[in-house]
């Protein structure tokens, strides 16, 4: 069982930058990666960026070059660098964590993103 709790959401101008955060507590037997994922109102939730157990780091075409994901182990914290920041990127950021075995997935309450003028 693995709760994840997201923050560092907030309102930014465009061009600006954030840093967001997603604190994990509890156990499972195995973790497999994490990764970050965003939802603006009536659209699909959007893979962002995802890091796995090994270290390997996979970001999505339309973020790439501005977003950083990073981990830091000591305080089970995941991290999403974000980097000139345009209107579109508006919406609910999720943190989501995953296990090896079937059925192990877990999401946050996500933290909201606004980037306006």
């Amino acid at each position: 069982q693995v709760q994840l709790v997201e923050s560092g959401g907030g309102l930014v101008q465009p061009g600006g930058s954030l840093r967001l955060s997603c604190a994990a507590s509890g156990s499972i037997s195995s973790i497999a990666g994490m990764g970050w994922y965003r939802q603006a109102p009536g659209k699909q939730r959007e893979f962002l960026a995802s890091i796995r157990n090994r270290g390997k780091i996979t970001y999505a075409g339309s973020v790439k070059g501005r977003f950083t994901i990073s981990r830091d182990n000591a305080k089970n914290t995941m991290y999403l660098q974000i980097h000139s920041l345009k209107p579109e990127d508006t919406a609910v950021y999720y943190c989501n964590l995953w296990g090896d075995d079937p059925g192990s997935d877990y999401w946050g309450q996500g933290t909201q993103v606004t980037v306006s003028s």
